[in-house]
């Protein structure tokens, strides 16, 4: 329970089917942390909601201390990232490694036999009952399952998604007849540890990269400027270069190793042609020579058509049948057959 309106109406309606229900909020700060998004997931103000409607509901409620892990397997994965020039998904590591890793593990040790979030997707079994299938959230507009794309078989076998045919107006529908404070409480689109959406000053705040200079230079190589970190910057960006120019630039490329930041115009945003690393697939364990899907390059892309050539290694080629702007090296890119998540990757340079 993380301590929204999502989290606190899948309880109340697994509550309703006649489960057996159990609150669980994954405490993710340290008591130190002077970075904290108070009013965001898991923060404070969030654990104080989650038991307050555990304590509506009836239900026993459980604060989880997985700060070390978080710190760990999350917030360094996102300084990390940056350090080499990629641009990270804190969200979907989170899932994985947190929510749908160590969550599971404590579940067994509290005699839960499964797992339910507030996640707008929704899972089902494959027609011969051999592999779980992860699918959109009916609502296109909240639909959550391009953060879950990374989620193995025996995690997806354990997990339950209430909201997974709803609307988000459904959705407080259920907080409000269940008179849940959470009803009406404002949703962040935020990553949740960063409080004002500045990543930067909180990688230099919580001491994880130190600003270094370096070249900003044009796709031929010539230098136009300095930097103070490649960290600063991600693909597609445009403010904040610092750098004067007859027509607006765009970062195109960042290069860890020489610590550069290559800048062109907007024509140099443009891929066709990609590589996606640590492939996930779910309807399948092997997937096929090729396929078709509709791809996603990030979470607020439409999708578009593309080919997909996996490899031996559990990479696959990515070929878009129509080029996209800014590919970003360190997003995930997931594939999708009509509402049906086929899998995905990392997308590499």
């Amino acid at each position: 329970m993380s301590g929204g309106v999502d989290s606190s109406a899948a309880a109340a309606l697994l509550l309703e089917q006649g489960y057996d229900v159990i609150g669980i909020t994954l405490k993710l700060w340290p008591q130190d942390c002077v970075n904290r998004a108070e009013d965001k997931c898991c923060g404070p103000q969030a654990v104080m909601d989650a038991r307050s409607v555990s304590n509506k509901l009836g239900i026993p409620y459980y604060l989880v201390d997985e700060s070390a892990d978080f710190q760990k397997q999350v917030i360094g994965y996102f300084a990390e990232e940056y350090k080499a020039g990629r641009t990270p998904n804190p969200c979907v590591m989170c899932n994985e490694k947190l929510k749908f890793g160590t969550l599971i593990s404590r579940a067994q040790q509290l005699g839960a036999e499964y797992i339910a979030t507030g996640h707008f997707a929704r899972t089902e079994k494959s027609a011969d009952g051999s592999r779980m299938l992860l699918k959109r959230g009916r609502d296109p507009r909240k639909d959550q399952s391009y953060f879950l794309f990374s989620l193995r078989q025996d995690q997806l076998a354990r997990t339950i998604f209430p909201l997974g045919q709803l609307t988000k107006t459904d959705t407080r529908t259920v907080a409000r007849q269940c008179e849940l404070k959470t009803a009406d409480k404002e949703e962040s689109m935020e990553i949740c540890f960063v409080p004002d959406n500045d990543y930067g000053k909180f990688l230099q705040q919580a001491n994880l990269v130190k600003k270094h200079k370096g070249e900003i230079v044009n796709v031929h190589g010539h230098v136009l400027g300095q930097h103070d970190g490649i960290e600063f910057y991600t693909i597609g960006q445009r403010r904040g270069l610092g750098i004067s120019s007859a027509k607006p630039l765009y970062v195109v490329e960042l290069d860890a190793i020489n610590n550069r930041v290559m800048v062109g115009d907007e024509s140099a945003l443009d891929r066709d042609e990609f590589t996606v690393e640590r492939c996930n697939w779910i309807p399948f364990a092997s997937p096929p020579e090729t396929f078709e899907v509709s791809a996603k390059i990030r979470y607020n892309h439409p999708g578009t058509g593309a080919t997909i050539t996996p490899q031996p290694n559990g990479t696959a080629k990515v070929k878009l049948h129509v080029p996209q702007r800014a590919i970003t090296p360190g997003q995930a890119c997931v594939f999708y057959q009509d509402d049906l998540v086929v899998g995905g990757g990392w997308i590499g340079r």
